[in-house]
């Protein structure tokens, strides 16, 4: 547990310490912005007009600007473990009905957040920077915040048992994403840590069945087109209609 819990603060100071150059560094990833408005997109198309949506692991909030673009008069909860990313989304301009907090995934108060209250639960990049051993705790909170026949739409990388998609995973990262992201930010460790993470994250089928086994139905997955196809995926699911709240 000791252990356990210097990873996570490890990996929460990496994310501070990123935080600053953070946005920079994306706007200069190709598609970053695109496939979350997709994966947006899919939430909408899915879930009508969802009035309130919980954005989990929303960063410096890239994914909340993509869900309020798409979705109008959304109400947005943004949670993130980084007290650094956090501080760069509540610099932005934002609606009415916007707001941010920490809370760190597998530890959810789900109660005071709103148990059964949420129409529809976001999450970018998040999973495969959740231990194995509470992955099944965080994808539980997902199931508990959501309201019956609420919708969960994840993006999430995965390569596992993909032979094409680990070798253009490795390839770019090495060559492309560590070097730029050492050369603008300096924080060489974390852009090798996020290499490692999606090396080791869940296969797809693996993680839908993660969410199976909590209770989400209409289980789907689709990756995106280019370079991350195979790579880069959005999973949908939604929590049962007669599932307790």
């Amino acid at each position: 547990m000791h252990q356990q819990q210097r990873v996570t603060d490890n990996l929460r100071g990496a994310f501070d310490r990123g935080a600053r150059r953070y946005d920079l560094l994306t706007t200069l990833n190709p598609g970053y912005h695109r496939h979350l408005r997709s994966a947006a997109r899919a939430l909408r198309d899915r879930a009508g007009l969802p009035r309130r949506v919980i954005d989990l692991a929303c960063g410096s909030g890239s994914s909340t600007r993509a869900l309020i673009d798409l979705i109008p008069g959304v109400e947005v909860l943004g949670l993130d473990a980084s007290e650094g990313m956090l501080e760069q989304a509540r610099a932005k301009n934002w609606p009415a009905g916007v707001g941010f907090e920490h809370a760190v995934a597998g530890e959810l108060d789900v109660d005071a957040i709103g148990r059964g209250g949420w129409d529809a639960v976001f999450t970018a990049y998040l999973f495969r920077n959740v231990d194995a051993t509470v992955r099944d705790d965080a994808v539980r909170e997902t199931f508990e915040l959501l309201r019956p026949g609420g919708r969960l739409v994840v993006q999430e990388y995965s390569v596992d048992g993909d032979r094409r998609a680990t070798f253009a995973w490795d390839v770019v990262s090495q060559s492309v994403i560590i070097p730029l992201a050492t050369a603008v930010d300096g924080n060489r460790d974390l852009y090798r840590y996020l290499w490692r993470s999606v090396r080791d994250f869940d296969a797809t089928t693996v993680f839908m069945d993660r969410l199976a086994a909590v209770g989400f139905v209409d289980i789907a997955t689709r990756t995106v087109p280019g370079w991350q196809r195979g790579i880069l995926h959005t999973f949908v699911a939604r929590k049962p209609s007669g599932a307790s709240a």
